[in-house]
């Protein structure tokens, strides 16, 4: 696929089911995140891989950071977090790994991050999976780093779901680009 083609065609997928990326299909996925700019060299990313009994893990650590961010919160919301990371059969927590920088702000790091993460959506969309990107609760907040044993430097910004397609995959909509973009001549 040309890049083009698929940045045109990448589209969020969230009905996912096995199988997943190959182990060496992973490697070429991580090889393009590691491709984000990187203003100094910081190289801020860093990715928990959850597969298997990792999503029961995970989904534990949804259930004990939603109680301690909220210890009222409704025993059906608690079964929806808990039932969340098992709608993909291969989670990628994506994480940015901060460093103080006099020239690099802290913002800059995770949104290399968040590049990386874009990186291998479309390296996992080139190779005919499917993923889609989750924030939400159990993003940017400290509890669910340390229930991930993340270091104080380093924060959660995102979930790649990824599996192969289930279903009908959505419409892209079209839009216009002058809807997007100003001009100055």
């Amino acid at each position: 696929m040309k890049t083009i083609d698929a940045l045109l065609t990448r589209n969020s997928s969230p009905k996912l089911t096995n199988p997943i990326p190959t182990e060496e299909q992973l490697d070429i996925a991580y090889q393009c995140a590691l491709r984000a700019p990187d203003h100094a060299w910081i190289r801020p990313w860093k990715f928990i891989q959850i597969t298997g009994k990792g999503l029961d893990k995970l989904s534990d650590a949804f259930i004990s950071t939603a109680k301690k961010l909220d210890p009222n919160t409704k025993p059906e919301i608690l079964e929806k977090y808990k039932s969340a990371p098992f709608r993909a059969p291969l989670i990628i927590v994506l994480v940015a790994n901060t460093k103080e920088h006099p020239k690099v702000p802290i913002i800059e790091q995770q949104l290399s991050t968040a590049a990386a993460g874009q990186n291998m959506l479309l390296a996992f969309h080139d190779m005919g999976f499917g993923g889609i990107w989750r924030t939400g609760k159990f993003s940017f907040n400290r509890e669910i780093s340390v229930e991930l044993g993340l270091k104080e430097s380093e924060i959660v910004i995102g979930y790649l779901y990824i599996g192969s397609i289930d279903g009908k995959t959505k419409k892209i909509p079209e839009l216009e680009t002058e809807d997007f973009v100003t001009i100055w001549k």
